[in-house]
């Protein structure tokens, strides 16, 4: 190939922005070489090659935006010490079939057991699938909803949280809303109900939510909204933390209770609403 022709063909490249062939263009040409692949197998591999790195490209930026706050996945999570959790649901949310539908997920559990785990295994998939997502811890959610409020930008505010095709919130009930708090909440449900999908985590049975939003007839319309299209996904059991320090001899073994939600038996449940 002359260096005329081969500028040409990485011009076109560049133009039909194709950067990884572009860049690579020379190494791959001495592969090809080797192999003597024919055309149609040629252009094969350097099509997949490009999609391949503009897809790793895509899932690294919507990672970035979606502000996880740490790399977890599913193939890392240990199975074994949560075994109450239903294997199949976990594996039929992992393919984001229900983001495309507008529906909810969620994960109900004590701490300790994986729903951060699983909440961003999710939502790291639902990237890789296409879908923009975004995570934030309820506090965060609330207060960032509640300083746009007293800055007179709640509208904004609530459009930015609306935007994803998921929005994960973690840990949901570890401290009591504020009336105004409970309030916004339900505007955002309320907002994003049968337009975008939420995937809660939650150390509270629906049966507390009352308590934790301080209002039961709003907590019953933010459940209402919640689970008319939703899959729950309950885990039972110790804290993992709990079970590394025990098996470490930091802490001494305790009998286990029966239940760790509320006195409700240890099982898995899948709920499709």
């Amino acid at each position: 190939m002359s260096t005329i022709v081969h500028a040409r063909v990485v011009e076109h490249l560049q133009r039909l922005r194709l950067g990884f062939v572009a860049e690579r263009l020379d190494t791959i040409l001495n592969e090809a070489a080797k192999r003597e692949p024919t055309y149609l197998d040629f252009l094969d591999q350097v099509l997949r090659q490009e999609v391949d790195a503009k897809q790793r490209k895509r899932v690294a930026m919507g990672v970035q935006i979606a502000h996880f706050p740490t790399v977890k996945t599913l193939e890392e999570f240990e199975f074994k010490f949560q075994p109450s959790i239903d294997h199949r649901l976990v594996r039929e949310l992992a393919t984001g079939r229900f983001i495309s539908s507008a529906e909810n997920v969620l994960i109900f559990g004590p701490p300790g057991v994986g729903k951060t785990h699983l909440a961003i295994a999710f939502g790291r998939a639902a990237v890789e699938t296409g879908h923009s997502v975004l995570f934030t811890s309820a506090t965060a959610l609330l207060a960032a909803l509640a300083k746009a409020e007293t800055d007179g930008q709640l509208a904004d505010r609530l459009l930015f949280y609306s935007k994803p095709k998921l929005l994960v919130i973690d840990e949901l009930g570890y401290l009591p809303f504020e009336r105004r708090s409970a309030h916004l909440f339900f505007q955002l449900v309320a907002r994003r109900y049968e337009r975008g999908s939420l995937l809660i985590t939650t150390n509270q049975l629906v049966t507390q939510w009352g308590t934790v939003f301080g209002d039961e007839v709003l907590a019953a319309a933010i459940l209402d909204r919640l689970l008319h299209h939703s899959h729950t996904l309950m885990i039972q059991g110790d804290s993992y933390r709990l079970k590394q320090k025990r098996k470490a001899g930091l802490i001494p073994a305790v009998p286990h209770p029966q239940g760790a939600l509320a006195g409700e038996p240890a099982r898995a449940d899948r709920r499709k609403h």
